[in-house]
């Protein structure tokens, strides 16, 4: 097993969150609830990166700021209209997911 840290994010509704990170290339690989209409907790990856998303109150903070390195920034950049701007260490762009979450999404310059 390799050791890891998956950030939470806190959402309003993991069906949501999971098709907008879609987008991005994450697939949903599983979800729990206790019971039938009770909050969801989420795992969605994006090849060895994953994330949580939770419906439940207290889990996480809302604006939340992830940094997600890709190899291909531009692509994303046009799936969501978004300017990709280049900074000295990669070139960038900055996202709002449904619930206000932030995302910088970069490839790492050579």
């Amino acid at each position: 097993m390799d050791e890891e840290a998956i950030p939470i994010l806190h959402v309003k509704d993991a069906a949501v969150a999971v098709a907008w990170y879609g987008r991005l290339g994450f697939a949903q690989l599983w979800e729990h609830r206790f019971e039938p209409g009770l909050p969801a907790f989420v795992e969605v990856a994006r090849g060895r990166v994953r994330l949580f998303f939770s419906e439940h109150e207290g889990d996480a903070r809302p604006d939340t700021l992830v940094y997600l390195r890709v190899r291909d920034v531009d692509a994303i950049a046009d799936e969501f209209g978004a300017l990709a701007k280049d900074a000295p260490w990669a070139r960038e762009i900055e996202l709002r997911d449904p619930d206000g979450d932030r995302l910088r999404v970069g490839t790492p310059t050579e």
